[in-house]
């Protein structure tokens, strides 16, 4: 089919690239996400197709790949938390905007899709992307196909509940998976050391300019990564979270392979190695059954655009 165009629309921008049949960007943009106001999402949507298309104009269709609720008709928006969207039927405003073929597809699914064609999921036919991130999100692939459930709303593993009555989740729940395994879940841990323990957590305060609202992700992987241990017992907690979610999923699912994507994989193995030891140790059956692998996925912040744009084709 040739090029086609991959938009990630999130929260606080819209990046879109044309992607090649090799899952290559041929070229990229990103513009801010005007997140309150759906028509002005929109219209910057067309702004960054229309600038693409204007450089490549044998590009042949649209892949839309925003974080929320989609339909099963890959057209509408029932809910996302983020953009203002409910119901939002933004595969006809685009297409009315653009004059191309437009397919929507929720964020965590073109990002395992983008996996599993070009990146860390190659050669497996049963995968399961988790991206780490602000929260949990992911997608599966079964047969070498994308399993969206029968709403097209499946997938949301952040919102399995690991803690009855835990901490609230802006999903309205409570003791959601990615109140406890996510970035967010790292800087939660980090910054409650950092209040009850600054002691131990000097480093971690040193990096944070002395306050604690100050930690962030970066600051706890470079101090993790000099050996602090702090950060490291920081890591160590969301990692057994992550470990014990992977092995719950497994027991439901049985993948062959988890693909761990998102901002918080850019920790490597010092988040890895310790979900592999949580994930050993509480999976059932363990010793008697398959293991599945557990790798850090390959595309990074592309992964959104190269999947929805292969989806696209589809």
């Amino acid at each position: 089919m040739g090029l086609t165009i991959g938009v990630d629309v999130g929260g606080t921008k819209v990046a879109a690239g044309v992607v090649d049949d090799d899952g290559a960007i041929v070229e990229k943009v990103r513009r801010p996400t005007p997140s309150t106001d759906p028509e002005e999402t929109a219209h910057v949507i067309a702004e960054v197709v229309d600038l693409l298309k204007g450089k490549y104009p044998d590009v042949s269709a649209v892949g839309l790949g925003t974080a929320g609720f989609v339909d099963e008709d890959r057209s509408t928006v029932l809910f996302a938390p983020n953009l203002a969207w409910r119901d939002e039927p933004i595969k006809k405003k685009v297409e009315g905007l653009v004059g191309l073929p437009v397919v929507v597809e929720n964020d965590g699914n073109a990002t395992a899709w983008g996996e599993a064609r070009y990146g860390a999921g190659r050669g497996q036919d049963f995968m399961v992307c988790i991206t780490l991130g602000t929260g949990i999100g992911g997608g599966i692939i079964v047969d070498g196909e994308l399993n969206r459930g029968r709403f097209g709303i499946g997938a949301e593993f952040g919102h399995f509940r690991v803690v009855p009555d835990g901490r609230r989740c802006g999903c309205g729940n409570r003791g959601c998976w990615e109140q406890y395994a996510s970035g967010n879940a790292l800087v939660h841990e980090a910054r409650d050391l950092a209040r009850v323990a600054p002691a131990m957590a000097g480093r971690l305060l040193e990096l944070g300019e002395g306050s604690p609202e100050r930690i962030h992700g970066p600051q706890i992987t470079q101090a993790a990564r000099e050996g602090d241990a702090a950060a490291l017992e920081c890591f160590k907690t969301v990692a057994q979270w992550t470990g014990q979610g992977l092995a719950d999923l497994s027991a439901i699912l049985d993948p062959g392979a988890f693909v761990i994507g998102g901002g918080l994989s850019e920790a490597g193995d010092l988040l890895l190695d310790p979900v592999r030891d949580a994930f050993g140790a509480a999976l059932t059956g363990r010793g008697h059954r398959p293991l599945p692998e557990i790798r850090i996925a390959e595309l990074g912040p592309a992964a959104g655009i190269v999947g929805a744009a292969d989806l696209a084709r589809i």
